[in-house]
């Protein structure tokens, strides 16, 4: 029987960081979604459980054959799709028997995997891969496409436990809705990371990471989401309880120690026949009196303080992006950027594309997945030099985010990155901005590499918002890859707030809705056309 068992499981980064403690549970056959906040551990756990990790303390073990896909996966190089499917060895080991090397080594390599090519043309057609070749490299596939090779690759293991991390990112609709149908079928132990409502609502359960537990919820997402939402609410009306609660005890407070000093000049005026040493002696008596009373109060005071803190923390993860960038801003009709005839390799037929973005205008760039988005994308941002075409860029305020996030230096931390972006900023200036992008404390200072994918989103916004001068045109590849469902939320309210035009590529139709997407383009056929929204097309 397939299964995960996990028992006192603890892991620490090697500066001390806890990342999860004394975390114990099990999961058997069946599908189930993690979920939690972006930094939380999601990844890290699924490294621990793939092995990819060692743990800091306890245990991990793993029944059946395990299959495990990465949240990052390399989008270049030269590796063949066989040597990616780790089938390479065999196939070598297969030609060589079929010229007449009937060595033992070749048997042995080949073992029962007589039928591997045929197997592993199947996996990639069921995939969406049928037109890949097993010798094409890496580096000519899509982002989305080296994601279904790698989905592939686990597959032909025929996994008794399956590990994914962002199984989504990258893919088109016709991809995402073969990856559903894929999981639907599944009868083993599956575990998967995602920020695709769609998919998580196809899982029997949800499992919520805490630092100390999992917290397992019956059903799919959309159930999980009205538990949360309705632990919210109760927290929302504890929070305003224990503010009034507070409120109430340091009136209390305030009104006994006012009482307390009119009793003491009412005590002074009236006790002046009394000796001396009779009087010090009431005096301290209704000291200690008063003391005592003021320490409950204020012990009242703290106790609701913290009830007050413990429900704000509660609604705290949460937190959305509360921007204004007026730097960006771009009058309507400037033209911020003008290509003809763009010709890249064998993209874009005949004498290319033409594409022009005026104003503060907001487009979406659709398309199936290696048509050449990302490769338009770097076209327009300076980034590639194409074949052929003319293009204009109005004042060079251009700042592209491509699917790897590599804007910033990942050995300077969000601070340090800021800096080098904006150095007139202000040391207070810096500090704000920080933490209206939600970085307190330590996280602000953390080196960009150990950070989660959201919060390197998070960051590069922050640098690429805010940086001298301020982009007019932002081009974004996939934002929403690598991002749990609050983050997707946080990084609307950043778009909302950008004032210039944006190119956005994503196959996420609330997203592009929410962010206000007014014009649509469908690269196909190696031609750029406009077109309606999704419904449309």
């Amino acid at each position: 029987m397939s299964k995960i068992v996990c028992t006192n499981l603890s892991f620490s980064w090697p500066d001390g960081t806890s990342v999860v403690t004394d975390l114990s549970f099990s999961f058997g056959a069946g599908r189930t979604g993690l979920v939690a906040p972006n930094g939380a551990g999601k990844s890290t756990l699924l490294k621990l459980l793939a092995g990819e990790y060692v743990p800091s303390r306890g245990s991990v073990a793993v029944d059946g054959v395990l299959g495990y896909l990465p949240q990052t996966l390399p989008l270049t190089g030269e590796p063949t799709v066989a040597e990616v499917l780790e089938i390479a060895p065999v196939m070598r080991a297969l030609a060589a028997i079929e010229a007449g090397d009937a060595s033992e080594e070749n048997f042995t390599i080949v073992g029962t995997d007589w039928d591997v090519e045929e197997r592993a043309l199947a996996q990639l057609d069921r995939l969406g891969l049928g037109g890949v070749t097993l010798d094409r490299t890496l580096g000519t596939l899509s982002g989305g496409q080296v994601v279904s090779l790698g989905l592939a690759a686990q597959l032909l293991k025929q996994p008794d436990v399956l590990l994914l991390d962002e199984p989504t990112n990258n893919l088109d609709r016709s991809a995402r809705l073969r990856l559903y149908d894929v999981l639907g079928d599944w009868k083993g132990c599956l575990l998967l990371v995602s920020h695709d409502r769609a998919l998580l609502d196809r899982m029997d359960r949800i499992a919520e990471l805490e630092p100390r537990r999992l917290v397992f919820f019956g059903g799919p997402f959309s159930a999980y989401d009205e538990a949360k939402q309705a632990a919210r609410e109760v927290a929302e009306k504890d929070l305003r309880g224990a503010e009034a609660e507070l409120k109430r005890e340091k009136r209390e407070m305030a009104e006994a120690r006012e009482r307390a000093a009119k009793r003491a000049a009412t005590g002074a005026r009236t006790n002046t026949d009394i000796p001396r040493i009779i009087r010090g002696g009431l005096k301290r008596k209704a000291q200690e009196s008063a003391g005592r009373a003021d320490g409950v109060h204020s012990q009242r005071v703290e106790d609701a303080r913290a009830r007050r803190d413990e429900a704000d923390l509660a609604l705290r993860e949460d937190d959305t992006l509360s921007l204004s960038l007026p730097e960006t801003a771009v009058p309507a009709g400037r033209t911020v950027f003008h290509g003809e005839r763009i010709r890249v390799r064998d993209l874009f037929a005949g004498d290319g594309v033409t594409l022009a973005v005026r104003g503060p205008e907001r487009v979406a760039l659709t398309g199936d997945n290696g048509v050449g988005k990302s490769t338009l994308l770097r076209v327009v941002s300076g980034d590639l030099e194409p074949d052929g075409g003319l293009m204009r860029r109005a004042d060079g305020r251009v700042a592209y985010l491509s699917q790897r996030l590599d804007l910033l230096d990942p050995s300077r931390s969000t601070v340090e990155n800021l800096r080098a972006f904006a150095p007139s900023l202000s040391v207070t200036e810096t500090m704000h901005l920080l933490a209206r992008f939600l970085f307190r404390e330590e996280r602000a200072s953390l080196p960009v590499s150990a950070l989660s994918g959201g919060e390197r989103l998070r960051a590069t916004l922050l640098c690429v918002l805010r940086a001298e001068p301020a982009p007019r045109l932002l081009l974004l590849d996939e934002p929403t890859n690598n991002l749990d469902l609050v983050s997707v939320e946080q990084l609307t309210s950043a778009l909302k707030a950008y004032q210039g035009a944006f190119v956005v590529v994503s196959h996420d139709d609330r997203f592009l809705a929410d962010i206000g997407v007014a014009r649509w383009l469908r690269l196909a056929d190696r031609a750029l056309t406009e077109v309606g929204p999704p419904e449309d097309h």
